[in-house]
């Protein structure tokens, strides 16, 4: 058991010195949700999720995936070519949490018209 799991804090996210809470914010974040969106179709090069994910700068793009890589909840994969390969695919606790995410973006989707209604 991890000392973090043993620890007063586990499950304590109202807590301001909850660790998880970082962890929230890394997921939750609007660019995480979008990549973590790309990802659950499967493996991606930077470019391609450059070019779906309509807004983002490359700057926030590598941001996002490198604070996603640092969590656990992507692998990044560098081959030795020339030039340069990187893909990028879910792990299995990056799938679990895209699955979560992505309930939250399919009920958003599915209620938007009644949440744009009343902001009227």
């Amino acid at each position: 058991m991890s000392a973090y799991a043993s620890s007063k804090l586990l499950g304590q996210v109202l807590s301001s010195e909850c660790p998880s809470r970082k962890i929230l914010e890394h997921l939750t974040s609007k660019w995480a949700v979008l990549v973590l969106r790309c990802l659950s179709d499967g493996v991606h090069r930077f470019s391609e999720l450059k070019q779906r994910i309509e807004g983002i700068s490359e700057k926030m793009l590598a941001q996002t995936l490198k604070t996603l890589e640092q969590d656990g909840f992507i692998l990044r994969t560098v081959y030795p070519v020339v030039p340069p390969k990187v893909e990028y695919q879910l792990t299995i606790s990056g799938s679990q949490a895209a699955e979560k995410v992505m309930y939250l973006v399919g009920w958003i989707e599915m209620k938007l018209p009644e949440i744009l209604e009343g902001k009227k």
